[in-house]
């Protein structure tokens, strides 16, 4: 397949719910993204929103790596971030996906393309991108130092964003969703919410961490209003914009996810 994400964009067909029930977790988890990316694309968007970049389009062979590879089936705990990074998952197709985490500890192989409109300050290089995401080697490289092996994080967890989508001004600056419009960041909204709440329901999660507090909040809305029965708790986003996470991130979120009996199932021998 491609970089290019042609596939993507019109292999999305809806199955019967007996097909449905033949898919592995992996399978079901792309279909859902699939079917919110068909939606997405039907949206619009205004003043600041000059740029829009669709890793799951562009960087689609990266990302089905990632989830072929590590959603196994039997997680019950759900990490979720709102949206890519421009140095993240905008470059790897992995959530908080900082170039040396992807590629050197998740091990994720494939062709990224680049987006049809790039801001010439935001090129999209793939895997040889060359700057490193704060947020993304903040994340994952916590969960290294927990875990030493991709296979004891991911055996109870998995990672996933809220929208696939990153937004940029004309200017090249990262536009982060409470920035959009309101109308539209609700429209975007409403569809996100509906595929968080049919990935967790095809997964069979039992708890969503929010990173940061817009996407725990999220979740508990979405989650909520869907009736559907999950614990949503939140740890702190490892962004340098704040000034907490810069003063021992690790420390805080250690402490969180022992509050939350996360971290005995990443520790245990």
């Amino acid at each position: 397949m491609s970089g290019d994400g042609n596939q993507l964009a019109h292999g999305f067909e809806a199955l019967n719910p007996a097909e449905e029930a033949t898919l592995s977790p992996a399978q079901r988890f792309l279909q859902v993204e699939l079917e919110l990316n068909v939606h997405l694309k039907q949206l619009t968007f205004s003043e600041p929103v000059r740029y829009i970049y669709k890793p799951l389009e562009y960087a689609w062979e990266t990302h089905r790596c990632y989830v072929e590879k590590y959603c196994r089936g039997g997680q019950s705990i759900l990490f979720l971030g709102m949206n890519p990074g421009p140095f993240g998952m905008a470059q790897t197709g992995v959530p908080f996906g900082e170039i040396k985490s992807v590629v050197d500890w998740l091990e994720i192989t494939g062709e990224v393309g680049r987006p049809p409109d790039e801001h010439p300050k935001r090129r999209i290089t793939g895997l040889s991108c060359t700057r490193s995401e704060v947020s993304g080697a903040r994340f994952w490289g916590f969960f290294k130092k927990l875990c030493d092996e991709p296979a004891r994080f991911f055996q109870h967890c998995f990672v996933h964003n809220l929208c696939p989508l990153i937004f940029m001004s004309a200017s090249g600056k990262n536009l982060t969703l409470p920035e959009l419009p309101v109308a539209e960041r609700k429209s975007l909204l409403a569809h996100c919410d509906t595929a968080l709440c049919q990935a967790v329901e095809a997964l069979g999660i039992s708890m969503v961490i929010g990173v940061g507090r817009v996407a725990e909040q999220q979740a508990r809305r979405a989650l909520s209003a869907a009736g559907i029965d999950v614990r949503v708790e939140g740890i702190m986003h490892p962004s340098p914009r704040n000034p907490q996470a810069n003063k021992g991130w690790e420390e805080v979120v250690r402490a969180k996810l022992e509050e939350l009996g996360v971290l005995s199932l990443l520790t245990r021998a």
